[in-house]
This record gives structure tokens, C-alpha cells and sequence, in this order.
């Protein structure tokens, strides 16, 4: 597969992704590098596409094992056209709080991607809206327009997404000042010493484990961040907080949380997946391993969203309660306390 020509023999392919590594990167395997750059695709998928020779780096394809150096040019090419700008309706259930001719609020269930991506083209609330809105024989071009924010896949809760153009450019706006109303609550592992706290601290990727975010408190890389937080109840190894976010920085309740020692509960992307706090005893660790069974994601649900409403330039507030995996971990932990 070596020193295959691009122009001749991959003609009949298309780009899907091309991308230049950044100066500060490490090492990395490009199947690593792809999962963090594209976190809709899985390993297998990636995988496979390396096998297929379909992953060229500066003009060669390359094998799964293969180390990305600053400076390589990554292209990604399929037998199929790309389809980011094909949004396929799919009739997939969607718990929808708010809808009018300008917006629609969602509240997410957890393990749902937001927008299709690379290796991950259907199965996402942007697929699920589209069906909607067909149904309902609105037209409704979620390319264009559409989020105006995201959460992770594993993250519940609220999200607005615009109908029109003037509204996306309204609500995100709003995001942009930190005029919206959004509060998130977290299980993290531990006990906060105090009941009320703020995290400052620069966040930038890892400079070693590039699927991380981490906290630079020089401010020497990455991007000003602040999270607040209180304190809702302790379960001695494992705390419920309340954060707002002075800032919206990529994983910012995660890195900062983990910074500080507190690391979200069962947060398997920050070390969170693993008895961090408790007693080191076989019955410990059991009920641990239960309460994972029961909240199989990282913690983390957003809890509120308020905003002005583009046309009415009323505000709008919504709140979303705990889904039910948080809430039987919470009952799971009562009880553990109580015994």
C-alpha cells in the first residue's frame, strides 16, 4: 500500500476529513488520534478504515499503529460521497419540553449523540429533529442552522436548538455573552471540603493523553475558564454538586473537577471509573461496582436553561429533573449510608 498516488489510484474516493497535526502534539497512534479528533466513530470503525488503506498521511496510507507527528496531513477517503450535509430523518423517540416557530428545547437522554460526524452518520438528536420536523411538515435546514450549543453523548439533559437563521444568531449570542441561564449537576468522587467553591484554571488538551482536557492554573495554555459550584448532599465517598459555568470551555466540569481532586463520578475518560474514595474493603468495592452498573456514564446532567426568546424577547426557563439513573445511584448511596 506504499507510495500509493493519490490522483490515480484513489480517484474514486472521497475526502471525509483532512486535517494538519498541531505543532505541540505528541507521539500518538493515529487510531487515538482519530477516536479524540472524530469522538462520534469507535475504535472499530477506525480500525477498519485503516485496514481498508483508506487513512492517508502525507500522501501515503497508513496502518492503525502508525505515530502522528506535528506537522502530518491526515486525510480520511471513502467509496461513499461525505455526508455532513445530509441530515437523514430518522424516526427516533425525543423528549421535546418547548417548540414554537423559532426554537425547540430537548431534553437528552443520556448515550445520545448530538450531530452526526464521522463514523457516526445517523442515530442522533440532529436525525431525530429532522424526522420531526418533516412530520410535522416543517422545513427546517439543520445544517445551516440548528445548535446552538452541544453536551457530550453521555451527558442528560437540556439543549436548544434554533429553527432560522436569526434565531440561531440570536440564542448564540446569548451563549457567547454567558446570558443564558444553565446550571449542571454532578456526582464527583469525594468530599469537598467547603459548600460552596470556585474552580479557575486554564483549559487546554492534555499534553500527553490528548482524549483529556486539562487545567494550566499559569494560564500557560489552553483557554480562561471558572466553574462555581455548591454543595447539594454528601454521601461521604461521593458528593452532589451544583455548577454554573462562567465560561464554556470543552469538558470544563470534568477537567476542573478532576483538577481538584474530585474527579466526576464513574467518568471513565478521567479516571473516574474505579473506586477513587472508600474504604478498601471487598464489600466496598462491590456496592461500587453495583452503583457503576446502575449509572453507567459519568455523572453529569444539565440541569436548567434559560434564555430570551428571539421573538417575544421574553425569557423562557426551563429545568429538567434528575434522569433515573442518577436518581436510583442517588437512593442506591442513601441506603448504603443508612446500613
Amino acid at each position: 500500500m506504499e507510495n500509493i498516488d493519490i490522483d490515480e489510484e484513489n480517484k474514486g474516493l472521497y475526502e471525509h476529513l483532512n486535517l494538519t497535526v498541531d505543532n505541540g502534539q505528541e507521539p500518538l497512534r493515529i487510531d487515538k488520534f482519530l477516536l479524540i479528533h472524530r469522538q462520534n466513530s469507535s475504535r472499530n470503525k477506525i480500525s477498519q478504515t485503516c485496514r481498508a488503506g483508506n487513512v492517508v498521511v502525507n500522501g501515503n496510507p497508513v496502518k492503525q499503529n502508525y505515530r502522528v507527528k506535528p506537522g502530518d496531513q491526515i486525510s480520511v477517503l471513502l467509496t461513499r460521497p461525505p455526508r455532513e450535509n445530509v441530515i437523514i430523518p430518522q424516526d427516533i423517540p425525543i423528549n421535546i419540553v418547548y417548540e414554537d416557530d423559532d426554537l425547540v428545547v430537548v431534553d437528552k437522554e443520556p448515550g445520545m449523540v448530538v450531530h452526526p460526524g464521522f463514523g457516526n452518520w445517523d442515530g442522533t438528536l440532529v436525525n431525530a429533529l429532522a424526522f420531526h420536523f418533516e412530520k410535522n411538515g416543517e422545513k427546517s435546514d439543520l445544517d445551516r442552522v440548528g445548535l446552538v450549543h452541544r453536551i457530550d453523548k453521555d451527558t442528560s439533559g437540556l439543549l436548544v436548538i434554533a429553527k432560522n437563521e436569526y434565531a440561531l444568531s440570536f440564542l448564540a449570542k446569548q451563549f457567547f455573552n454567558r446570558t443564558t441561564k444553565r446550571l449542571y449537576w454532578a456526582f464527583v468522587w469525594g468530599n469537598p471540603q467547603e459548600d460552596e467553591g470556585t474552580i479557575k484554571g486554564h483549559i487546554g488538551r492534555h499534553p500527553k493523553n490528548r482524549m483529556q482536557m486539562s487545567v494550566y492554573e499559569d494560564g500557560s495554555h489552553g483557554k480562561h475558564a471558572v466553574t462555581h459550584y455548591k454543595v447539594l448532599e454528601r454521601f461521604r465517598y461521593m458528593t452532589w454538586v451544583e455548577c454554573k459555568l462562567e465560561t464554556g470551555r470543552t469538558h470544563q466540569i470534568r477537567a476542573h473537577f478532576k483538577h481538584i481532586g474530585h474527579t466526576l463520578f464513574n467518568d471513565e475518560r478521567y479516571e473516574g471509573h474505579t473506586p477513587l474514595r472508600g474504604v478498601n474493603l471487598p464489600k466496598y468495592k462491590q456496592f461500587i461496582k453495583n452503583v457503576f452498573e446502575i449509572l453507567p456514564r459519568h455523572a453529569l446532567h444539565a440541569h436548567t436553561l434559560g434564555f430570551i426568546h428571539p421573538t417575544t424577547k421574553k425569557e423562557l426557563y426551563f429545568e429538567s429533573p434528575m434522569p433515573k439513573d442518577m436518581v436510583d445511584a442517588v437512593k442506591k448511596w442513601r441506603n448504603y449510608l443508612e446500613n
